[in-house]
């Protein structure tokens, strides 16, 4: 797919984007839109400056105004997008990515996300034409500094009822460069950091808490300060994992249900979208605390899509991304962590007490596997398991049995968007169940990645 990918854009520097493909894409980006003034941010990496600027001139070159706000983690560049008055925007980011790796991420008016469905791929193809000549009239460039307003916004979430520690590792990504403005507004939270320097070639560790190892710093400090959670950040802060504060980790979904719990206590009855790698812990505890649960596709695109149609209030990933519907449909770690902490504080039990009733499922965690024929596979498990309940929403899901009965398990196998890979994500009633059914996968996909 090369750059252009199905949520956003993003390559090396500079052997697949430079300040010349740049400059194209923001020149393509305002006349796809039509846009009279365009929000742009960017985040720390070294070559972020150059490849914003050049977006810039792109965007001038239509004769769309340009707002550029500077550094700022992904959910302030949507924030500033559904904020201030203007046609979309983008903010120049690799997210999670190496510091090698840069590119974009993209919107449209109210902070709609723009993806290869709607939008990308029509930016591939017109850079593939020569550059249009720029306008008589080019766009006129206003500069802003809104981190003070978006501090301000994110502080709205709090509702904080007692003192709380709390462990944070911004992974020298964009949280560093946020967190002190929100925190200095939350007088009730102690914060203990880890590698709050902006430095976009991630020194410390890479900029992914998904992935257990970048864990281990904050789940160390959690032990070291006897605080009461600790939290990861990705590179952009569109994402956050969590640790209890015995330093276990606490999966996204769990976290999903825990947050869509204490939400319904004061929203009864709306409805809660979960990605459908989610355990089925999710629904049982959406449906017990009031709330419709809406299971949905894998990807920001489509969550966000599916709750603005569903007037739903919150929405969760297996990846670490939390939406927020009083925050424009969009996602922020740094507001999930304001409300994982709102909970806490209103709480005297220990974290790891109040999701321990939530670990009574057993799942595998999702497992890749490299496979040329992705669609012949599918067609395979789909034979394989006709007797189950059957959807396509996304890949094959396959169920057997429901919440309640004495044996339950369900499989998802996805197809990657960018890579020849499958992704299996598998949950039972019970461990036993859970292992034998994994194995039986396992000897039909072939050996797993490492």
């Amino acid at each position: 797919m090369g750059i252009f990918k199905a949520y956003d854009i993003r390559g090396k520097v500079p052997g697949e984007l430079d300040p010349v493909l740049a400059k194209k894409i923001g020149n393509a980006f305002a006349r796809l839109l039509a846009a009279k003034r365009l929000v742009i941010g960017r985040d720390m990496r070294t070559h972020s400056p150059a490849i914003a600027d050049a977006v810039i001139e792109g965007v001038r070159d239509a004769g769309c105004d340009v707002l550029a706000i500077g550094l700022a983690e992904t959910p302030m560049a949507y924030w500033a997008i559904g904020s201030q008055p203007c046609d979309g925007g983008l903010n120049v980011t690799a997210s999670h990515n190496p510091g090698e790796y840069n590119g974009m991420k993209l919107c449209a008016a109210g902070a709609k996300p723009i993806s290869a469905a709607n939008g990308i791929l029509d930016i591939e193809r017109m850079c593939q034409d020569p550059y249009p000549a720029p306008v008589a009239q080019r766009g006129k460039l206003e500069t802003a500094d809104l981190l003070a307003a978006y501090a301000d916004h994110v502080a709205r979430f709090a509702h904080l009822e007692a003192p709380i520690d709390v462990a944070i590792d911004a992974a020298n990504g964009m949280a560093a460069y946020t967190l002190p403005s929100v925190l200095e507004r939350l007088p009730k939270v102690k914060a203990h950091t880890l590698f709050m320097e902006l430095d976009g070639t991630f020194p410390n560790h890479e900029a992914n808490p998904l992935k257990e190892e970048n864990l281990d710093p904050v789940r160390a400090l959690v032990l070291k300060t006897k605080s009461r959670l600790g939290i990861g950040f990705d590179g952009d802060a569109d994402r956050c994992c969590f640790v209890d504060e015995t330093g276990k980790t606490v999966g996204n979904d769990l976290m999903t249900a825990l947050l869509a719990r204490e939400l319904l206590k004061t929203k009864p009855g709306v409805p809660i979208v979960y990605d459908l790698r989610s355990s089925w812990v999710v629904k049982e505890e959406v449906k017990k605390a009031g709330g419709v649960p809406i299971r949905d596709r894998v990807g920001h695109s489509f969550i966000k899509a599916t709750m603005r149609a569903k007037g739903a209030v919150f929405g969760g990933e297996l990846s670490g991304h939390f939406y927020f519907a009083e925050n424009y449909v969009c996602d922020s770690g740094v507001i999930a962590m304001v409300q994982a902490l709102n909970l806490l504080s209103r709480s005297k039990a220990p974290f790891s007490a109040l999701v321990q009733d939530l670990r009574r499922y057993h799942a595998t965690g999702e497992i890749n596997f490299h496979v040329d024929d992705k669609a012949k596979a599918i067609a395979d498990l789909k034979a394989k398991y006709k007797t189950g309940r059957q959807d396509e929403l996304d890949g094959i899901t396959v169920e057997f049995g429901d919440l309640g009965h004495r044996e339950w398990w369900w499989f998802n196998v996805r197809p990657s968007n960018t890579e020849p890979l499958l992704r299996l994500n598998l949950e039972a009633s019970n461990a036993r169940l859970r292992d034998q059914k994994r194995d039986e996968i396992v000897a039909l996909l072939g050996e797993p990645e490492a």
